[in-house]
């Protein structure tokens, strides 16, 4: 259920905070004022009151924001809050912890405070209840800790504290009809006893045939998947690690260092299976073991260092000279420095240089030259480092059918394939409640429905089980299928990347949903609480709109 603020902020916050970040960004522009006599003006920045703090103030978003998820965290519940979320929350605490000051709610006793952190799911133990080792270990934590101290997080505990004082003040009693209370107890509670039947679709291999006229007719109709985006054209210097790697030259010392700074690089000796115990970690005698392999790494890696360095060297004394390619003075340099340029196959910006392996890096800067740009910065490859030289720009184009037969022809096939699986799915769902009708169980229904058909299909039966407590391998497919479904009913064929699923719904009981069961009163006090958060929330979204309106920049 989605609650009023949670409504509100969605469709209003985005504007909210992108008018807090410009004023966050409004303290670090100094206005130049030349009559000042010093050569700048005085800072200035916009001013905005919120609950004691101003949202133009870095320290105080910064206050706002920073005790908000402290607070997130130690309720644990709120731990994977960022964003707009957190935003939320940390305007609905200011407003709340106001609202509290108002009506005179007193500060937090540490009698209270200590209650509340026993409640805390953080500093919960396997069996659900308060740990004191664990709050103990968190304390301590707190002492090696330079951006959070003890005394902080007291602060924002006490602050909670008071906070929920508040929620629980204006909840308000939560309705909830019993009507609603019996949908969702249903919902929730009922004994479902499911079949599935897993249908493999890479084994479903149907004959597809791939007349002309149907792929040419395939092809007018999806033009606009083959279309040919715009190629680049450009050549390159090579500078390749392996001529530099003889001038590299490395001591035992730094050979250790970068293996000591990197063993993840080098794995470990396998272990000898036939040992009877386990062997001893011998760190000198692991790194023996490697060294080789180590002193190679590191001399490439400072080879491609110098291939890196020599291919600025180039592009920057292309810049120094002014020196334009093609030109005689161009040629001139590529002749002292030995460097033949090499062309690079066309390609796009999504799909890069094939002789790259695609490298989205090498695309990314061939996209920046043009005219006005004719050579770019060294990028480094895995062979070591490339200047790229600017030739054309291909425009975007609609190949011609015969360009694209093979692709098309494959698109078609997939296409084909999926709409005879779908129609797979139909016909084994006849057959499989004919088969249930004439009194076979769920699995051997399955195998006999699979008969005549390439696709692997197995049937299983899941274990009665309830939505509040699915099996933990459920496929979440199967799962989203019991809305849908009655008792004694199939559902249509739920198609994945991989598989297709028949659910069955062999069985379903529901709870007792009479309004004096146990089950009922749980659940109706469940949806009230939640009914009743929801008012809250709303009513503190309220305040937290009608305070920011007061220090709304005026619009011009």
């Amino acid at each position: 259920m989605i609650s009023w603020i949670q409504r509100y902020f969605q469709h209003h916050f985005k504007l909210v905070f992108a008018v807090l970040l410009f004023i966050m960004a409004l303290p670090l522009v100094w206005v130049f004022n030349p009559s000042s006599g010093v050569g700048r003006g005085d800072q200035r920045s916009v001013e905005r009151r919120f609950f004691g703090y101003n949202l133009g103030s870095q320290e105080d978003q910064g206050r706002l924001i920073g005790d908000a998820s402290l607070s997130a965290q130690l309720q644990a519940g709120y731990a994977a809050l960022e964003g707009d979320q957190l935003q939320n929350y940390a305007l609905q605490r200011a407003a709340a912890l106001a609202l509290a000051d108002q009506l005179h709610v007193p500060v937090s006793s540490k009698q209270e405070v200590a209650d509340y952190i026993k409640n805390l799911r953080l500093f919960a133990g396997d069996d659900g209840q308060f740990d004191a080792q664990r709050y103990a270990g968190f304390r301590d934590s707190l002492k090696t800790n330079p951006r959070m101290t003890e005394a902080t997080v007291s602060r924002v505990l006490a602050d909670d504290v008071r906070s929920e004082k508040i929620q629980k003040l204006i909840t308000g009693p939560g309705y909830v009809l019993p009507a609603d209370v019996k949908t969702q107890l249903d919902r929730a509670d009922s004994v479902w006893t499911l079949g599935v039947a897993s249908v493999d679709f890479a084994s479903f291999n149907p004959a597809i045939a791939t007349p002309a006229a149907e792929l040419e007719k395939f092809f007018a109709e999806n033009s606009f998947r083959y279309e040919i985006p715009p190629r680049i054209v450009v050549s390159r210097a090579d500078f390749s690690a392996l001529t530099y790697i003889g001038a590299v030259s490395v001591t035992e010392s730094e050979v250790r260092a970068f293996y000591d700074a990197n063993p993840e690089r080098f794995p470990k000796p396998p272990a000898n299976p036939k040992a009877t115990a386990p062997a001893r970690t011998n760190a000198t005698a692991e790194y023996t073991a490697v060294r080789g392999q180590v002193e190679s790494t590191l001399k490439l890696d400072r080879a491609r260092r110098l291939a890196a360095k020599a291919a600025s060297d180039l592009s920057y004394a292309l810049y120094e000279g002014k020196i334009t390619p093609g030109t005689p003075a161009f040629e001139q340099l590529l002749a002292a420095q030995k460097i033949t340029l090499r062309p690079l196959a066309p390609f796009t910006q999504r799909e890069g240089p094939p002789e790259f392996t695609g490298s989205p890096e090498v695309a990314t800067e061939a996209f920046k030259l043009g005219p006005g740009r004719a050579y770019s910065d060294a990028v480094t490859v895995p062979t070591g480092a490339v200047v790229l030289f600017w030739k054309e720009l291909l425009p975007a184009r609609k190949p011609l059918f015969a360009e694209v037969r093979v692709k098309v022809a494959a698109d078609y096939v997939a296409g084909e394939k999926t709409k005879r699986f779908v129609e797979l799915g139909r016909t084994l769902r006849a057959l499989l409640e004919t088969r249930l009708k004439a009194g076979d169980t769920f699995v051997k229904a399955v195998t006999a429905a699979a008969t005549g058909t390439s696709a692997k299909i197995e049937g299983t039966m899941l274990a009665p089980f309830t939505r509040r407590q699915p099996p933990k391998d459920i496929d979440q497919s199967v799962a989203a299928t019991i809305d849908r479904l009655e008792k004694g009913r199939f559902s249509d064929m739920v198609i994945g990347r991989e598989k297709g699923l028949l659910v069955y719904a062999a069985d379903r009981k529901s709870p007792d949903l009479s309004e004096t069961s146990p089950g009922f009163a749980s659940m109706r006090n469940q949806m009230a609480l939640m009914n009743a958060r929801m008012s809250a929330s709303s009513y503190l979204g309220e305040i937290v709109e009608q305070e920011l309106k007061k220090s709304e920049p005026a619009v011009k």
